[in-house]
């Protein structure tokens, strides 16, 4: 079978409007649009087979105030999607799961509790869940990257396998929201120490840096800047790893 290697558009939540930071600070919308189910749709009629939905309120507070935003992307496009910002304990997780999530991102909450990773799993499947690993300087961060939770990364991804996770999205934040181009060393050492998905984020600005994430044997990359500012298109991106 082929491998399928995944591109997933972003969609940052924040204040009911479609946003994307700078280094993840509030205050340094570089994009802000009011009519979210518009981005969706586009993103869906240029091919996308998932959405990464993030509720940056959520994140940043632990107030989901986006929850219904959420909730009418998830009802209104038939996609996949991976949904994470503010899931803080189990019964958020089932909520979205139950609702339709394919699977729900933790951070902050599964390094607090990784326990609350093999509860999820458990009561649904693997691939229910997704651990984010936020790292700067290979370090993984939590509270909306706002703090240091002095775990590296690789020993978290091999925690968190090792707890039921069924994938893992590794953001790297010394790139991240900047359009300067990738940093592929810490995604292949973190693809090569732990056998679950690996899905990549972080500095994607043209096409070939598409290509350099997907030799790494990452199964996936999230873009958001770049489609938001035009760099190039979906369609473009999902044409460019085509097998």
């Amino acid at each position: 079978m082929l491998f399928m290697f995944e591109v997933i558009p972003a969609i940052d939540l924040k204040g009911g409007k479609v946003v994307q930071l700078v280094q993840g600070v509030p205050g340094t919308e570089m994009v802000s649009i009011d009519d979210y189910l518009s981005v969706a749709e586009d993103f869906v009629g240029q091919g996308a087979k998932w959405l990464h939905i993030i509720d940056l309120d959520g994140a940043l507070s632990g107030d989901r105030k986006n929850a219904r935003i959420v909730e009418d992307i998830i009802k209104k496009f038939n996609v996949k999607t991976e949904v994470g910002g503010g899931i803080r304990d189990y019964a958020t997780a089932r909520f979205l799961l139950e609702l339709g999530v394919t699977r729900v991102i933790l951070g902050t909450a599964a390094i607090r509790d990784p326990v609350l990773v093999s509860e999820i799993a458990a009561n649904y499947d693997d691939v229910a869940v997704m651990v984010s690993l936020d790292s700067k300087k290979g370090e993984v961060l939590v509270e909306g990257w706002k703090a240091s939770s002095g775990k590296g990364t690789i020993e978290m991804g091999k925690l968190f396998e090792n707890m039921g996770a069924g994938s893992i999205l590794y953001t790297n934040v010394d790139v991240e929201g900047l359009l300067k181009g990738v940093n592929e060393s810490p995604v292949r050492e973190l693809v090569s120490n732990v056998s679950i998905p690996v899905i990549a984020s972080g500095g994607i600005t043209t096409l070939d840096d598409l290509v350099t994430i997907k030799n790494t044997g990452a199964s996936g990359v999230v873009i958001g800047s770049a489609l938001y500012k035009h760099m190039f298109t979906l369609r473009g991106a999902i044409e460019k790893v085509r097998p």
